[in-house]
């Protein structure tokens, strides 16, 4: 999915609430040209039974963000929880009635020319509505790419450093023009990594696996609470440990994660099927269980969700008409 922003929709830009069409940056800003910017990703499920938006996981999310943005020496002095004020009062003042994804984003503002960073900073929120990024139902053929995954001395990829994801672009872009629903990358080891967009898990001999931090993936929030929710509510034994290429040929079954994807099973790998090349219980168990716990349906898991409120209420054409008149 592609999402589109509404010229009127609410930003958060130079600390005000304003239409995305006043919110502008410079052609010489320096994140524009050199990819000095951290953004994060934060999903919001509707939730019909509750009349509100629950965020998943939004303090954790702003607590990562605000750490990654140190590695660029950025700064965002407002603290996680003023953040997450700053985003129900977004999502409020949008008066969205369904799922949505906020992307915050901070930046080196300067507007000059210079690969030398300075003090300048900023940041901005953006929340927009947005469906599935993948849609997964039947299951994902992907493809390893001939692009290598970003080494951590070279931009650290535990972030989500703007300049970083044209690694992503390249790989996904090549895996979509050769038949590909995503792209999996290797690090230069030629291990497994992730997802060009996502971290990966295989279930292997009764276990879920997953490569850790140090083959150079993004330590992520969705990633995190699957290995709980895996380990705690399913009894899985849960795996930190390297992958090779050939493992993912032979495995008993394949998915992505991401705040953005969710939950994304895989049926096919460099046109091979993953064992017959259907969705695999666990797989199953564990979307459903994720699903749940993000969208507030499980009780143990609540305190990972945070109400939004009910949506700001337009008044009524009659009304505004009437009010109209008064005024008159």
């Amino acid at each position: 999915m592609q999402a589109e922003c509404d010229p009127n929709l609410i930003v958060y830009f130079n600390g005000e609430y304003v239409p995305m069409r006043d919110a502008h940056v410079g052609i010489l800003t320096h994140a524009l040209h050199y990819g000095t910017g951290v953004f994060e990703g934060i999903r919001a499920y509707w939730s019909e039974a509750d009349n509100q938006l629950l965020l998943f996981r939004p303090v954790e999310h702003f607590e990562r963000w605000k750490r990654n943005c140190g590695i660029l020496r950025l700064t965002v002095p407002a603290s996680a929880e003023e953040l997450c004020e700053i985003t129900i009062e977004l999502l409020r003042r949008n008066g969205f009635r369904t799922s949505v994804y906020i992307r915050p984003l901070a930046y080196k503002c300067a507007e000059r020319v210079g690969v030398c960073t300075d003090e300048r900073d900023a940041f901005a929120l953006v929340a927009l509505p947005f469906g599935d990024y993948l849609p997964s139902d039947k299951g994902l053929h992907v493809g390893v790419s001939s692009w290598r995954r970003i080494e951590d001395n070279a931009i650290p990829a535990r972030a989500k450093v703007c300049g970083a994801y044209v690694n992503s672009a390249l790989a996904s872009d090549d895996a979509r023009r050769s038949g590909f629903d995503e792209a999996l990358l290797l690090n230069e080891s030629g291990r497994v990594a992730e997802g060009a967009t996502c971290n990966l898990f295989m279930v292997r001999n009764g276990a879920l696996i997953t490569p850790p931090a140090t083959e150079n993936v993004l330590e992520g929030i969705t990633r995190a609470s699957v290995m709980e929710l895996a380990g705690r509510e399913l009894g899985l034994p849960v795996i930190e440990r390297p992958i090779g290429r050939s493992e993912l040929y032979v495995c008993d079954e394949l998915f992505l994660t991401g705040t953005a994807v969710g939950i994304a099973p895989v049926v096919r790998v460099d046109h091979r099927p993953v064992k017959g090349g259907s969705i695999g219980a666990v797989t199953r168990q564990t979307r459903q269980l994720y699903a749940d716990a993000a969208q507030g349906r499980l009780r143990a898991y609540r305190k990972w969700v945070v109400p939004a409120g009910p949506p700001k209420q337009e008044p009524a054409p009659e009304a505004v008409s009437l009010m109209a008149t008064s005024a008159g």
